[in-house]
């Protein structure tokens, strides 16, 4: 059993890409399901006993993206030994996926936006630095691995364009805005604590020590300026993307375009910040008109 397990881990990073974070949350997935079954050899398993691990997660109150989550493990760990012919049929597949929480993102007013990307110092290095993410999170509606994962080469500060990887080591090039170029600049310009790691892939945003940041530290930083600026709830780097979908499309962004620069891979993944902007036009509708 164990073996199939990291046989299928093992085909998750080397044919499909996957983050270390699928591949964590997917072994996690696994252990809680074969805890579930007990000592059942993996042929006897079958739909019956995925139904009954979901609606045990459901009585423990698990959401509906997260049992959803863990059942696409599920059908793609089965369909692996399927295909390897370890088992002769995925008991998975006639599971239907539960209909998710339709919940509408959380985003910044421009205000709000102006008043986080206005707060680290402008004169220290670690100010300038975190001013020119948050204007770079902002300005392209970047996730934060994508942000952390930027090299110098990535960056056409002439051009304002920028080379991102996004999910599954999939490229796209997004546009730069002036204002986050300048930001950019006056980061690179103010000498570093220490200079990040030289050679092909050396990191855009560094930490004091010269090392490439991570997620936790920007998600760290963020938190830090939205409660230093009294913002009303805490904010995350996703706040940032979810704020620059919805301004784009408030002024006439079409949703394909967004679709591009998001990198998301459906529409209907991108189709949620229609939803924000419609309840935006429709409570500006019931203030303004004598009729409404």
């Amino acid at each position: 059993m164990n073996e199939n397990i990291q046989d299928f881990l093992g085909f998750l990073k080397a044919e499909k890409n996957a983050s270390i974070h699928t591949v964590k949350n997917y072994h996690i997935d696994l252990r809680e399901f074969f805890e579930s079954v007990g000592k059942k050899n993996l042929s006897d398993i079958s739909h019956l006993d995925i139904r009954s691990f979901l609606a045990h997660l459901k009585s423990r109150s698990y959401s509906k993206s997260s049992i959803s989550r863990k059942l696409a493990c599920l059908r793609s760990f089965f369909k692996f030994l399927a295909r390897e012919n370890v088992l002769s049929s995925n008991p998975a597949s006639s599971i239907s996926t539960p209909k998710r929480e339709k919940r509408l993102p959380f985003f910044l007013n421009t205000d709000e936006v102006t008043k986080l990307i206005e707060a680290p110092s402008k004169t220290t290095w670690e100010g300038k630095r975190d001013r020119a993410m948050l204007e770079t999170l902002y300005s392209s509606g970047l996730r934060v691995s994508e942000l952390v994962g930027l090299n110098h080469e990535d960056m056409d500060l002439f051009g304002g364009l920028l080379r991102v990887r996004g999910k599954g080591k999939k490229e796209r090039i997004v546009p730069v805005g002036q204002v986050a170029v300048q930001a950019v600049q006056d980061y690179l310009q103010h000498k570093a604590p220490k200079d990040g790691d030289v050679g092909f892939k050396r990191p855009l945003y560094i930490n004091r020590r010269g090392g490439r940041l991570t997620d936790r530290s920007v998600r760290r930083m963020i938190l830090k300026y939205s409660r230093l600026v009294s913002l009303k709830k805490d904010v995350s780097p996703h706040t940032l993307r979810h704020s620059f979908a919805t301004h784009m499309l408030d002024r006439g962004a079409d949703l394909r375009s967004v679709q591009e620069l998001l990198g998301h891979e459906n529409l209907s993944t991108t189709q949620i910040y229609t939803h924000v902007t419609t309840r935006r036009l429709k409570e500006a509708y019931d203030a303004a008109h004598p009729r409404a």
